[in-house]
């Protein structure tokens, strides 16, 4: 156990590794990271939860759903800055393998909320919020080593 956290913190490594970065980005001590990185998540839920009841509302219901969804996704994507660091989330975002990934769902985000207030297109409100699902999914995916192969594997053989 005591070789792990040696590793982790980057004391038996040439480069500082993962916990020892993550300590040093930011003058928040790592339970105080963790408790915002829960928080935020949660509100996050909250939020896309409340967006799938206020779905309901007649009128204005597609529109807040709408808005509360893309808050809700938002809240979630910022709640690990708590943990990288806001600019180690921003450099991981923009590195050539979620470069993609991050424009589609950055875009689906703002064309969300443009659709519900300036376009008040409720059909292409719902459309961004779906593709802003799979857009966030994909993006999310993209952290977990070899998890794209494996999707992309699994639509390949469900297709064939």
């Amino acid at each position: 156990m005591d070789k792990l956290k040696r590793v982790l913190s980057g004391q038996d490594a040439e480069e500082p590794g993962p916990l020892a970065e993550v300590v040093d980005a930011s003058s928040l001590s790592w339970s105080t990271r963790v408790k915002g990185f829960i928080a935020c998540f949660a509100l996050g839920v909250l939020c896309s939860i409340l967006g799938t009841c206020l779905l309901w509302v007649p009128r204005k219901g597609l529109i807040l759903f709408a808005v509360f969804y893309t808050l809700g996704n938002i809240s979630s994507l910022g709640s690990t800055i708590f943990l990288m660091g806001p600019m180690r989330q921003l450099k991981r975002m923009f590195e050539p393998t979620r470069l993609i990934a991050t424009i589609v769902m950055l875009l689906c985000l703002i064309l969300t909320l443009c659709s519900a207030f300036w376009w008040h297109n409720k059909g292409l409100a719902l459309i961004f919020c779906v593709l802003q699902f799979f857009a966030l999914a994909w993006y999310s995916i993209s952290y977990i080593p070899f998890a794209r192969d494996a999707v992309k594997k699994c639509f390949a053989v469900c297709l064939s």
